[in-house]
């Protein structure tokens, strides 16, 4: 069946996983993908492929797996659409097909009893196959009509044969677009302010930009500015350890809360524990605190261990006051221990896995004294469904609990703080940013192995920027085995993360269609695309966006073929457009009527200069001084090109009639970003038809450095720089007033 070389064997395994033969970079070079490339990413994904016969063995299990499963494991249904047809692969070992019955049995996500249902006998026999002596046969049946919109779980069994195969598939029933506010449809133009909530500053808080920080926040641009928005970086777990786990685009967790942004002094027990009460008039502990505080930068290891002090104490008085009897049977005795007891439950597997990898780690950090990876752990820790883990949790359930208890106070303050940015007025509130990835060795590496292919990587092919491409040094999710799990990851994923705004950017959004998978080890120029199910990806993304009422922007920068910025745009998930980055293909700045209605439009970035640091080329200064320019003449030649950039900005500015009265357009007598010319920038973009205008605080109160400078880990300040303004001065700066007042008069609200 297979007498084709080991080679063509290779690219024939390679392609029915989804691995692109070659592919083209954003200068349009093309890039083979080479068998070495195959091999390795094959191998990542779990196949066998050693030699040609394991490579033909392989391709046969291939071949064979529908008909032996007995179908797809996911089937997606539009809602509305005519439903069609279910393939399913039955045995039937009778000569006569005629006499071949199946059962279907279906249960709705929203129903207590399946509907079922027998087909047959008579039905089309679509296929016949023999596989190892057994007769299977694949015939369609209809799939009822009317079905709700969810997640339903069918199967199916043949009567005809002594042989039976039970096929059991998940039935996606989804909307055609993802979920969009009334308001916009009929001409809404919203603006909101973007922040990155552990830079902010108050007199308040414990040396981090934290969820009290953010209360105030809220109030302050929901009320007086009138905003629509407040955009927000990834919230999800770290383990806030410098300088490798702090990057909230490389979190331990993206399905749970960075714990070090609990307001504790918003705690009950913080106020009723006597621990607590002592700790906090230690001076000693008053003067950490004051220190963290006064940092030009959050001291990561510093507020986490501050903070972990107090919630340890939390807690224990949180025990004493709400629960009774003894471990592991303690049961609760009050409204607040019952809450608790119910946000457990409602979070249920997911939960208690990173409460216990967080318990776990912990213990065997202290006993080895090392902070050792979960690889490096001992073997029977690895698994997480292992006796030995199921053993450490009955005797460390009490430790358990407390990272259970954390993330409920996490929870529970972003919650409440989602509520009140709808009491405020704001149309979205607030807007969530989900990266892409996590860190391997962090708590979802740990807990969801059977989906990540760890022996990858995964990054972005050679650009301008980077020659030799980028690796972000984190696994990409197996398209095959998450297919085969009927995607359970990336449903509790998006619905988590949903819940707490009514919007979410999703990091390189591309990755619901191909990602650039690099093999362990092997440089990010070795590496080459990956496909997943766009459809059934795109089904979920709007069936969970409907459901939470929550827009979907997704980051299209990049190497973006047109094609998914099409499927993006027909399933309602904005595009992300930076000024910086639209041009016409003359390389002038693009007229604001010339931006897409359907997208999220701002300035800049994380990964990008701020306004003031672009126009004055402190980000080729911070680039030169690293040394991460080839040449004094690079340096020269990008400050000149920066020079006809802003040469652009004021002509597209002037050109708009937004030119502030005696500014020049000759850059080279505009050699600062003041207010007026930030303010002038910004009533640019809100001119655009673009849904949505974010404005990062930073580029108001005219801050010169960026908060991540990619391709650095700690050569820059990255991801710690706090703000040069604390919350209490914002509030009272009359820029912000004049700011929202220009932007108010440019998007009407309705």
């Amino acid at each position: 069946m297979y007498d084709q070389s080991e080679s063509d064997l290779l690219r024939l395994l390679a392609d029915r996983a989804g691995i692109v033969a070659d592919y083209h970079d954003i200068a349009g070079t093309q890039h083979v993908t080479t068998d070495e490339t195959r091999r390795s990413i094959l191998s990542a994904m779990g196949f066998r492929v050693g030699s040609r016969e394991e490579l033909i063995e392989e391709l046969t299990v291939w071949d064979h797996r529908p008909w032996l499963r007995g179908c797809e494991p996911v089937h997606v249904v539009r809602f509305g659409r005519e439903v069609g047809i279910w393939s399913v692969h039955v045995p039937c070992e009778v000569s006569d097909d005629a006499v071949l019955q199946v059962r279907w049995s279906l249960q709705l996500e929203s129903e207590e009893q399946p509907r079922e249902g027998t087909e047959g006998p008579g039905l089309r026999i679509e296929e016949t196959r023999v596989i190892r002596g057994r007769r299977f046969v694949r015939v369609a049946l209809s799939i009822p009509p009317d079905l709700p919109l969810g997640y339903h779980s069918a199967t199916a069994s043949a009567t005809a044969g002594s042989a039976k195969v039970e096929a059991t598939c998940c039935f996606i029933v989804a909307p055609e677009r993802c979920y969009v506010p009334d308001q916009l449809r009929h001409g809404a133009r919203w603006w909101g302010l973007a922040l990155q909530l552990y830079s902010l500053r108050s007199d308040r808080n414990w040396g981090i930009g934290d969820f009290g920080d953010l209360d105030s926040v809220v109030k302050w641009t929901g009320r007086q500015l009138g905003a629509a928005v407040i955009g927000l970086n990834p919230l999800h777990a770290l383990k806030n350890t410098t300088p490798y786990h702090i990057s909230p685009y490389s979190p331990s967790s993206r399905l749970f809360l960075n714990d070090v942004y609990i307001d504790v002094e918003q705690i009950a027990e913080y106020h009723t524990t006597a621990e607590v009460k002592a700790c906090l008039a230690d001076p000693s502990f008053r003067a950490r605190i004051d220190a963290a505080r006064r940092g030009a930068f959050v001291e990561y290891d510093m507020v986490r261990s501050i903070k972990r002090e107090v919630l340890d104490l939390c807690y224990r008085g949180f025990l004493q006051e709400h629960f009774e009897g003894e471990e592991p049977d303690l049961q609760p005795r009050t409204e607040r221990g019952w809450t608790f007891r119910r946000f457990a439950e409602r979070e249920g597997e997911s939960l208690t896995s990173y409460a216990l990898f967080q318990a776990l780690e912990e213990s065997l950090q202290a006993e080895q004294g090392v902070s050792a990876t979960w690889a490096d752990w001992p073997e029977p820790y690895r698994n997480p469904t292992s006796e030995a883990v199921v053993a450490f949790r009955r005797r460390h359930i009490r430790r358990v609990r407390f990272f259970q208890y954390v993330q409920w106070l996490a929870a529970e303050q972003l919650l409440a703080l989602a509520k009140k940015t709808r009491e405020t007025g704001m149309p979205i509130g607030f807007y969530h940013d989900l990266a892409l990835g996590s860190d391997r060795y962090g708590a979802d590496g740990w807990r969801s192995q059977d989906v990540l292919a760890l022996n990858a990587d995964c990054g972005a092919p050679p650009d301008a920027f980077a020659p030799e491409g980028q690796n972000w040094g984190f696994p990409p999710l197996d398209p095959l085995r998450l297919r085969a799990s009927g995607y359970r990851y990336v449903i509790e994923l998006l619905r988590k993360n949903l819940r707490y705004g009514g919007a979410i950017r999703l990091d390189h959004v591309m990755a619901l269609f191909r990602l650039f998978w690099i093999p362990r080890g092997l440089p990010a120029s070795m590496g080459t695309y990956v496909h997943y199910r766009d459809d059934e990806l795109l089904a979920i993304l709007a069936l969970e966006s409907m459901r939470a009422k929550a827009l979907v922007i997704g980051e299209d920068l990049g190497t973006v073929p047109d094609w998914v910025r099409e499927r993006l745009g027909a399933t309602g998930v904005l595009s992300y457009r930076v000024l910086y980055f639209e041009r016409t293909h003359d390389g002038a700045w693009k007229a604001p009527a010339h931006y897409p209605a359907q997208a999220l439009a701002v300035v800049t970035t994380h990964d990008l200069a701020t306004l003031r640091g672009y126009w004055e080329g402190g980000d080729i200064e911070v680039r030169s001084g690293l040394g991460l320019l080839s040449s004094e003449e690079a340096r020269t030649a990008m400050q000149s090109g920066r020079q006809w950039e802003k040469a652009g900005i004021l002509a597209a500015l002037k050109s708009e009639g937004l030119l502030p009265p005696g500014v020049s357009d000759d850059p080279a007598h505009v050699p600062t970003m003041t207010t007026e010319l930030m303010e002038a920038v910004h009533h640019y973009l809100a001119r655009s038809p673009a849904w949505i205008v974010l404005a990062n605080i930073e580029d108001i109160i005219g801050a010169r450095a960026q908060a991540n400078l990619p391709g650095t880990l700690d050569q820059h300040p990255n991801w710690c720089r706090k703000l040069d303004l604390t919350v209490e001065e914002m509030t009272q700066d009359s820029r912000f007033e004049r700011f929202a007042a220009q932007l108010r008069r440019a998007r009407p609200p309705v």
